[in-house]
């Protein structure tokens, strides 16, 4: 906490408070684009149920809920990809049995038979904690039809209410959510551009990215939510058209999710100052904004694309076929999983593309474009052999990117350089699986083989991988790669110009002056396929520790494993 002495070496109260252009003071409430007020206080969105584990509250309400016995559920919103034995490892969609959160960073859970800390921020817990059991009703067949209905209608009733605290939590978390992007927008954002003299205008877009535009979008998305929102009877709610209508709208969130990590990075930069630290405690503190530093609050655009298609699914799961609403929510939570992930994916080909300019810059006597002036994914790589028509091989090291494929030579005594050695359009190629035996066009005998055939010229490459399996991964990488480019067509996949110059700048003054190596080549591992995108994970990849893409987020430390053991033994002390 900031001492008031070291909030006013920056500005007296006085100036800090918001003025409108008439003099009188800005009013807090929500103002719509029509000009009407809607003023949600904070406490008035956070009211307990008892049956709703409220935002801000989660803490509390587990704890008494354990201690009754009861079971506790959570939802993974990321990957947690740890090599910490002490940790949970777990991957987005994952169901997680929370056992302790006494500690508000990191809980304690079990998942697969296994039980670890994992770190808070990176679940959302279940609205309807306990939930009847499918088989409730296969029990009831001795018992008579009087209470058989009397059983269904029970049932009916829980149903409804469990849809009802979804529509709660949805329709809360929303409120909740515009409240902190309104603070990040007046609290911080406001602020800061007065202080020219410690922020340029490329830090602050840096570190905000387009969060005032996702605020103006949010307002308009709540206020349609509002209108659906059936106050007296909350589960005959029908919402699933506000999202439907506004699917276009949520792919702002692709541009501040790509930004989040430099964000952090920035951020992380200017608060190793003190007087940074004591600013942004100073503009949290005269927002009268809950206890989370920036950080946190910059976190919430990237963590509520990813809980809307958990939320949705919930509500799908309560949500009976007959309701009025039923077809619509259905859509919904496709279209909010494929938003997700077309975010998600769009974040990891930023950093993959990273990854490939620095692998460009280590190979020797590059040619020609760029990889990434037509690629921005590596797909498969390994060693085969290249056949010429007159029966000469050449061992060659390939790799397969979206549109082309890389021919490389491993150096013969460091065998960590690579040299270019050319490259094939595979836009412009089909390929031709062989079997076994004598090639009747080649007139050579060939074994686990295929060919690349030009579509529009008499040019041929053929290839020879070791082992039948080395072939199959090729073909399946093959097909991988032809639906990858249709995928990004559909989707309007792309990386902006800027982008690829930038990342072939850094990587440039990366390797300046370093020995040739393709130590920093991007990875694909050959045994894994790549699923289409609609059933990939709604997470952050993989491919970069979520340690570094949440620096700022992930709690720093964990709780020490003994205080957990001694906790538990606790009931046996005299």
């Amino acid at each position: 906490m900031v001492a008031r002495g070291e909030i006013a070496r920056f500005w007296s109260l006085e100036s800090l408070h918001m003025v409108s252009s008439d003099g009188g003071t800005e009013s807090s409430a929500l103002v719509d684009d029509n000009g009407s007020e809607e003023d949600y206080s904070y406490e008035d969105i956070c009211q307990a149920n008892p049956r709703y584990l409220q935002p801000g509250g989660e803490q509390l309400a587990i704890n008494e809920l354990i201690s009754d016995g009861s079971v506790v559920c959570a939802e993974a919103l990321w990957d947690h990809v740890t090599m910490d034995d002490q940790e949970l490892g777990f991957k987005a969609g994952d169901v997680i049995q929370v056992l302790e959160a006494s500690n508000k960073d990191w809980w304690w859970g079990r998942s697969e038979d296994k039980e670890a800390w994992f770190p808070a921020s990176f679940v959302r817990l279940r609205v309807n904690q306990e939930e009847l059991s499918e088989n409730s009703s296969s029990t009831q067949g001795e018992e008579q039809e009087e209470d058989v209905g009397k059983n269904r209608h029970r049932h009916l009733e829980s149903k409804h209410q469990m849809r009802t605290n979804v529509i709660q939590e949805i329709m809360n978390t929303e409120r909740v959510y515009i409240k902190h992007l309104k603070d990040i927008c007046e609290g911080y954002i406001r602020q800061c551009r007065k202080h020219t003299g410690m922020f340029t205008v490329a830090q602050l877009a840096t570190i905000f990215g387009n969060i005032e535009d996702i605020y103006k979008f949010q307002r308009k998305f709540l206020k349609d939510l509002e209108k659906q929102y059936n106050k007296e009877e909350p589960h005959l709610s029908e919402i699933g058209s506000c999202f439907l209508q506004h699917q276009e709208g949520f792919a702002i969130y692709s541009e501040y999710c790509n930004n989040h990590p430099g964000a952090c990075a920035e951020l992380s930069r200017l608060m190793k100052q003190g007087r940074y630290r004591h600013f942004f405690e100073a503009c949290r503190l005269l927002q009268q904004m809950i206890d989370i530093a920036i950080d946190g609050f910059l976190l919430t655009p990237v963590q509520k694309i990813c809980k809307y298609p958990l939320q949705l699914a919930e509500l799908l799961k309560y949500t009976t076929q007959e309701h009025s609403d039923y077809n619509n929510i259905k859509a919904a939570y496709e279209a909010m999983k494929n938003v997700a992930c077309l975010i998600n994916e769009r974040k990891r080909r930023l950093e993959s593309i990273d990854k490939i300019a620095r692998w460009q810059v280590s190979i020797v006597g590059w040619e020609g474009l760029d990889i990434l002036e037509r690629s921005s994914e590596l797909i498969h790589s390994g060693e085969l052999t290249q056949v010429s028509r007159h029966g000469k091989s050449q061992q060659r090291t390939f790799f397969l990117f979206d549109h082309q494929l890389v021919s490389c030579k491993k150096d013969l005594l460091r065998r960590d350089v690579l040299y270019y050695r050319g490259r094939t359009d595979m836009d412009e190629v089909r390929l031709v699986d062989l079997e076994d035996g004598r090639d009747k066009d080649w007139n050579l005998s060939v074994k686990n083989a295929f060919k690349l055939v030009s579509k529009t010229t008499d040019e041929v490459h053929l290839f020879c991988a070791k082992k039948q399996e080395d072939k199959a991964r090729w073909l399946q990488a093959c097909g991988d790669e032809r639906r990858r480019v249709r995928e990004d067509r559909e989707m309007g996949m792309e990386i902006s110009e800027n982008q690829k110059k930038l990342a072939m700048l850094n990587a440039q003054k990366a390797g300046h002056g370093k020995s040739k190596g393709y130590s920093a080549c991007p990875v694909a591992l050959p045994h894994q396929s790549l699923h289409p995108l609609h059933q990939r994970h709604v997470t952050v990849p993989t491919s970069v520790p979520q340690q570094q893409v949440f620096a700022l987020a992930e709690p720093k430390r964990k709780p020490s494993l003994f205080w957990h053991t001694f906790n538990k033994l606790t009931p046996f002390k005299k």
